[in-house]
């Protein structure tokens, strides 16, 4: 199940970077299902959800009979500054997610709750083995929660930082490092803020909102960690293979 969701996941990443790419331009009509899934070497219902995934979204849009159409770039996206960190945008989302968390519990429908509670349900199928295979269910928990804030600048800002998270290459590495593991907890996580909205609790959505981001933070600072001691650990090795004499010590003595 899990290299199903990869493959699904890749076919989609693919399809999003020729968009941004203009290959795929705004207005435009994507090639029939047939041609794509030849271009990739998948199959067509892998192509279909791949599509069904860029439709959620907000990147196409199906129109029955005619075909599947790229749809203009929201508004109020930026360039992506080359230097910030995934701890700085992981910081920024917390404090701002946390209190659109906050504001969501007390404005939040029941059919937004209902819709909430679906992508939740999909997140723990992408995590039935304990690996997160997509982030899509993720994203649209999330981007639920901005639409509940009834304020459509925080949304757009909230948009924005997915955008970032999702199109700054160090960045998104460095998340699919820590994200695609210990799917289950991240699933419990995002089952606290929902119960959370569900009370139309604004103190308690903040807070559950506040650790999953705590945790997020706590890896990505442990996988930094590893990394600098490994990198260290090389230049170590490499400093000691340069500049050791002990393959002149070890030379035997000439004897008279």
């Amino acid at each position: 199940m899990a290299s199903e969701g990869r493959l699904y996941r890749s076919v989609l990443n693919k399809m999003r970077e020729l968009i941004d790419s203009g290959e795929y331009p705004p207005g435009g009509r994507l090639p029939p299902e047939r041609e794509l899934a030849e271009r990739f070497g998948v199959s067509r219902p892998t192509i279909r959800e791949a599509i069904i995934a860029l439709e959620a979204l907000d990147q196409v849009r199906v129109k029955t009979g005619s075909g599947v159409y790229v749809l203009e770039t929201k508004p109020g996206l930026h360039d992506i500054d080359p230097t910030v960190s995934p701890f700085e945008l992981t910081e920024a989302r917390a404090l701002i997610e946390g209190e659109a968390a906050a504001q969501a519990a007390s404005m939040i429908t029941d059919e937004q709750l209902e819709r909430l509670e679906t992508a939740l349900n999909d997140m723990a199928e992408e995590s039935v083995d304990g690996h997160l295979t997509s982030e899509l269910a993720d994203q649209q928990f999330h981007q639920i929660i901005s639409e509940a804030t009834q304020n459509k600048m925080l949304a757009a800002v909230i948009d924005n930082l997915w955008y970032v998270r999702d199109n700054s290459p160090k960045i998104r590495r460095a998340h699919q490092s820590i994200c695609e593991t210990d799917g289950r907890t991240r699933v419990k996580e995002h089952q606290e803020i929902y119960d959370a909205l569900k009370r139309r609790d604004p103190s308690e959505a903040r807070k559950a909102m506040h650790a999953h981001f705590a945790r997020l933070l706590n890896k990505l600072i442990a996988a930094n960690e590893s990394e600098q001691i490994e990198e260290a650990r090389r230049r170590a090795v490499e400093s000691r293979q340069r500049f050791s004499l002990d393959h002149l010590v070890a030379q035997p003595q000439s004897t008279r």
